[in-house]
């Protein structure tokens, strides 16, 4: 929108244009119709933000509006929801103060326009790593109000819409973080579409050729789908209509983050995505009562007319998702041979689907109604609270088990149902139900077969806890454990039996510190827990006062020099410098300034290189990479995709850079993967084609086999990924070779 263009009046008339879009979209609600206090709200927040721009140019007040929009239309809440989001930066950016929107708008839009405020930094913010009181106010905040995070969505989504106004390095970090946190506490909501656009918006900044090439292959491949959805839907439909049912049918393509994983985590190309869309049936249905027998009516049909996976059925009718997600999936055959998932639903269950629970919320906030499956995740999220980790990125780890993971469904002996994270245990059933029962668990019955208490739990298991009063807990135990509750409550037991021995060691600790005269501040912290390799000062305490390890006087220059940034986070993996992979270490080139706002150029120059490479994912000119300044002010060359990049990207933003491979006349090594038929010279051919046919330096080979199959890695000398995709098709004509994919570490 080139707003530059406009004169004040024009200005002034789209922002009114947008602000009714705005209304007109809430008069079409069925809340009720509170319009004044939503005009107050506007004139409100567009007098505090009077002569603000935003990056791309345009008035300030635009943002504002837009969330609203997002909250009223998108999510589907009501003027309060409205009003906070229209409201929303003002304390922030202005002079105003939550006194001041309390005296204006009453108490609850001043409490979440509060609860919006303290979250803008946090674990959002670039000091997310060592303040962990943040994302607790975060999290604490969330299970007062739901409707903080909900605004706080529609804010994050917003600002993925229009990040094209960013700088790069901007660009990276807000893609990243949100791919970290945002997009799978969406899905924890339940706000699929949210959290879809989120995801895709995150990919097309972070790889945008890998983007626009999915794009571009969708849509060439639309007409085809279309016509294999009509062979497939022409049947279905003839069956739905005898039954007399008003419904929509149609084909929903995968998104493009979720095609690019699956063509990542499968080593495969486009045109080996054969699920590419999934065909979803939604009807009518006016009692709620109706809709389970009415889906199972659907599945039947569809069953008689295609042949059922026998592994693919998937009943969220009668057990919904912890997130109220319902819907019956049924996979079957289709027309082309492959195989096609339908989800059948009602339209009640697709908004609840689309909208998660802001949908349920939309009839209950302010009338003290609490929706049963959001109050039991949020009293999880108050319960490991309160025994929080130390550090904001430990606790952030923590809440992602439960945020992020799969979900099984397990009863106990009174036929109970529990949702627990996918790999769950019998000893986090037992943490779950209770402390006592967690710390005194010795087994369990899993469908009245004893177990072990490290026994991980199918869906639709019987789990009855066994206990014993002897019983003590274990640190061992830790390692069985996924769900955070499970983490918090054991942690908390350990605590109570060895706090005796974290007071000797802190005394030991202490008296280091004071003998070698070393100043303590975090990061000297934090540079003795990664070289001595513990997560805290609680772990190194107790080791210490155990007489597990001890602080050596030789290190005492090392604590008091830079660190690493990567052990600032206790990912204990060494740097490769520049190219040593090519088997010789190069300097480091300290004379090259790094600007921030510019695009940085991985080049080397005189024998010296002005970057390292991360030896946790090895990235090679080609890939999508991205830079961070470590304390010694070197430049890290990540993977985008890099699992330690991502938690980089999401809590030290500030020191993310933008970067490009320059042209390099350096080698860099890839690995390679390689699975097929064994058979009599397999190995020599595979080696010819590397070594003779391409001339490309092979530095090591393993190879096994067993039962006439055999798997291959080696490692090669590339000059960037071009040349590791040419030498996987050369390898793929390999007679007996069945796949071949480079390994990404």
């Amino acid at each position: 929108m080139a707003t530059e263009k406009m004169t004040p009046e024009e200005e002034d008339q789209m922002i009114e244009r947008q602000y009714q879009e705005l209304l007109q979209g809430y008069l079409n609600s069925n809340h009720r119709k509170k319009v004044e206090i939503i005009e107050r709200a506007f004139r409100f927040a567009k007098s505090a933000h009077s002569g603000v721009r935003r990056r791309s140019g345009e008035p300030y007040i635009i943002h504002p509006i837009a969330v609203a929009k997002i909250v009223s239309q998108e999510i589907g809440l009501g003027s309060t929801s409205i009003c906070a989001a229209l409201l929303h930066d003002v304390v922030e950016d202005t002079e105003y103060t939550v006194e001041d929107i309390e005296a204006q708008f009453g108490k609850k839009i001043a409490q979440i326009v509060d609860g919006l405020t303290k979250i803008s930094g946090g674990i959002f913010g670039d000091k997310a790593s060592v303040q962990a009181e943040n994302f607790r106010r975060l999290l604490l905040t969330m299970a007062e109000d739901i409707r903080v995070i909900l605004i706080k969505m529609a804010d994050r989504l917003h600002n993925m819409r229009t990040l094209g106004s960013m700088r790069p390095n901007k660009q990276y970090k807000i893609a990243g973080e949100t791919l970290y946190i945002y997009a799978p506490l969406a899905h924890r909501l339940g706000l699929f579409a949210i959290k879809t656009e989120l995801e895709d918006l995150s990919f097309k900044y972070e790889h945008p050729e890998a983007y626009a090439t999915i794009k571009q292959k969708i849509a060439e491949s639309e007409e085809g789908r279309q016509q294999i959805f009509e062979r497939f839907a022409a049947p279905v439909r003839l069956q739905l209509d005898k039954m007399g049912l008003d419904y929509e049918m149609k084909a929903r393509v995968k998104s493009v983050y979720s095609i690019w994983n699956k063509m990542e985590s499968k080593h495969i190309p486009f045109e080996q995505v054969y699920d590419l869309y999934a065909v979803r049936i939604i009807f009518k249905c006016p009692e709620s009562e109706d809709e389970k027998k009415i889906c199972f009516n659907i599945y039947s049909e569809i069953t008689s007319l295609y042949k059922m996976h026998p592994d693919r059925l998937r009943d969220w009718v009668s057990t919904p998702k912890a997130n109220g997600y319902r819907a019956l999936h049924v996979t079957v055959m289709g027309p082309d041979g492959n195989w096609i998932e339908v989800q059948i639903r009602s339209e009640r269950m697709d908004e609840l689907d689309e909208r998660g629970f802001a949908a349920h919320w939309k009839y209950k906030i302010g009338e003290g109604e609490e929706d049963t499956e959001l109050g039991v995740w949020l009293k999880t999220i108050v319960d490991v609270l309160n025994n929080p980790e130390p550090n904001g990125i430990d606790l952030l780890e923590s809440i992602k088990l439960n945020l992020f993971a799969s979900e099984i469904i397990i009863f106990t002996p009174k036929g109970e149902l529990i949702t627990l994270p996918k790999n769950a245990t019998v000893l986090d059933v037992a943490f779950t139900l209770h402390s006592e029962l967690g710390t005194h668990c010795i087994a369990g019955k899993v469908n009245h077969k004893l177990v072990p208490l490290s026994h991980k739990l199918q869906s639709g298991d019987q789990v009855e806890v066994l206990t014993s009063a002897s019983q003590t807990p274990q640190q061992a135990w830790m390692q069985f454990l996924v769900t955070a509750k499970g983490r918090s409550r054991l942690q908390a037991a350990l605590k109570k039996d060895r706090r005796h021995i974290i007071n000797k060691g802190e005394e030991i600790f202490n008296k280091f510190i004071a003998d070698n005269n070393i100043e303590l501040n975090n990061d000297i912290m934090n540079k003795i827990l990664a070289e001595k390799k513990y997560l805290n000062k609680e772990e190194l305490f107790f080791a210490l006062g155990n007489g597990d390890t001890d602080l050596s006087e030789q290190a005492v220059e090392t604590y008091k020099k830079g660190g690493i940034l990567s052990r600032l986070l206790r990912n204990p993996f060494s740097f490769v410098r520049g190219n040593s992979s090519a088997g010789k270490e190069d300097v480091y080139d300290d004379s090259v300034e790094i600007d921030p706002k510019k695009t940085y150029l991985l080049t080397t120059k005189n024998g010296k290189n002005n970057y390292e490479i991360a030896s946790c994912c090895h990235p090679i000119p080609g890939d999508d990479v991205v830079g961070f300044i470590d304390d010694n002010k070197h430049l890290i060359v990540h993977k985008l995709t890099c699992p330690t990049a991502m938690r980089l990207k999401s809590a030290f933003g500030n020191r993310l850079i933008s970067t490009k491979w320059q042209t390099l006349n350096e080698k860099f090594l890839a690995r390679i993967s390689i699975e097929g038929i064994d058979r009599m010279g397999i190995l020599e051919q595979i080696t010819h084609a590397i070594t003779t046919t391409l001339g490309i330096n092979m530095r090591n080979l393993n190879i096994s086999a067993n039962e006439g199959v055999f798997e291959c890695t080696l490692a090669v000398l590339v000059e960037d990924t071009n040349v590791v995709t040419t030498l996987c098709k050369e390898l793929q004509q390999v007679k007996g070779v069945t796949k071949v994919a480079r390994i990404n570490d």
